[in-house]
């Protein structure tokens, strides 16, 4: 089998509907020959109807990455499939809705703490989960929104991928010594079902068309699932604690 993740086995979160970057991700995965298992919780219906139509159906695990019962028997679960994995997806985020859309003085503690739980500290809880599964090494991708700045109504959500950034850095340190990788992807902004819950997406779907160098399609998954397939690689041998921005250049430009 050829293909840049030829012989590679690889778990990845988040693949809810065939618009996810989860779902591009695991998709290109397959046709580059790695071998894919995916996690779902609560809609695993929809999990399971998505699973078809990757061009080789692949297994799923029940995970809610805040339950630590379903983090304990995540490694026996993925070893009913494979002996080890070489690569972690972590596309897990939520927020409730009085943490975005212009509510962040507002948003309770109780709604923030589970932003933080569910976006933030369950990238740490995920990677410790895998982490028997992972021997000699391997890579661990997650995905972020650029946190570096305070954007309009993503508030809390905002604060939680500040967190994720930072906590990436802190598994890259911990983790570089067993030969484990860490790094993330700063999509720009695309119709996911998440970004559908924000209110007010639409400032940066004008902002991106506005200013993005290589302009941007809000529609197309594909270009930042490659970010995540290259970064799950072994073409970058030597890259941790690394945020990617597959943004069209927006990042890097200014008004």
């Amino acid at each position: 089998m050829s293909g840049l993740l030829a012989g590679k086995r690889l778990l990845i979160t988040g693949v809810i509907t065939d618009q996810s970057i989860a779902y591009s991700t695991a998709k290109i995965a397959q046709e580059q020959g790695a071998t894919v298992l995916l996690t779902g919780y609560g809609r695993l219906s929809l999990v399971e109807r998505v699973a078809k139509r990757l061009p080789n159906e692949a297994p799923i695990i029940e995970l809610d990455a805040t339950d630590p019962e379903h983090l304990e028997r995540l490694a026996d679960a993925v070893r009913e499939h494979v002996d080890s994995i070489d690569g972690v997806v972590h596309s897990i985020a939520f927020a409730p809705q009085s943490c975005l859309g212009g509510g962040f003085m507002d948003a309770p503690w109780e709604d923030v703490a589970t932003a933080l739980h569910v976006s933030t500290y369950s990238l740490k809880a995920l990677t410790a989960a895998c982490l028997p599964l992972m021997a000699p090494g391997g890579s661990i991708v997650g995905l972020t929104f650029d946190a570096s700045q305070a954007w309009p109504a993503y508030d809390w959500m905002g604060v939680a991928k500040a967190g994720l950034e930072s906590s990436a850095r802190y598994l890259a340190r911990e983790l570089g010594p067993k030969g484990i990788r860490v790094n993330l992807v700063a999509a720009g902004p695309l119709r996911t079902i998440a970004a559908k819950s924000i209110r007010g997406f639409g400032y940066f779907e004008d902002a991106w068309a506005q200013r993005s160098p290589l302009g941007w399609d809000l529609t197309d998954q594909v270009p930042t699932a490659k970010a995540v397939i290259a970064l799950l690689s072994e073409w970058f041998p030597a890259t941790t604690g690394e945020i990617l921005h597959v943004d069209g250049g927006f990042h890097a430009v200014g008004g």
